[in-house]
């Protein structure tokens, strides 16, 4: 089992970067697939990125590819995502999640743990 804590959400003007992390308590997080989600008001929760447990090349939706990167930091247990070149459609609650299992790498469902989100606005 594992805690999840999302940090550094705040607000960027449009083409401006941002930088998330999620800190894992009560277990390590490089034993979890890790992934970001974003849910914009009024709109459904989306898959964002992941990352496996292997830290092979990470799986992004078409949307934030080229722009947000994902990566480990192993010594603070954290997955960090690194957002550049936001455009105001990035505007949401950034939540991360971890599972264990193998399941469908976008899917909410195939995700067992969760933070409580941080709030990203992207505006001039």
């Amino acid at each position: 089992q594992v805690h999840l804590v999302e940090s550094g959400g705040g607000l960027v003007q449009p083409g401006g970067s941002l930088r998330l992390s999620c800190a894992g308590s009560e277990g390590a997080l490089i034993d979890y697939r890790v992934a970001w989600f974003r849910q914009a008001p009024d709109q459904e929760r989306e898959f964002v990125i992941a990352i496996n447990r292997g830290g092979d090349i990470p799986y992004s939706s078409n949307s934030v590819k080229g722009r947000f990167l994902i990566s480990r930091d192993y010594a603070k247990n954290t997955v960090e995502l690194q957002m550049n070149s936001m455009k105001p459609e990035d505007t949401a609650l950034y939540y991360c999640a971890a599972t264990s299992r193998l399941a469908t790498i976008t899917r909410e469902d195939s995700y067992d743990f969760w933070g409580e989100g941080t709030q990203v606005t992207v505006s001039s």
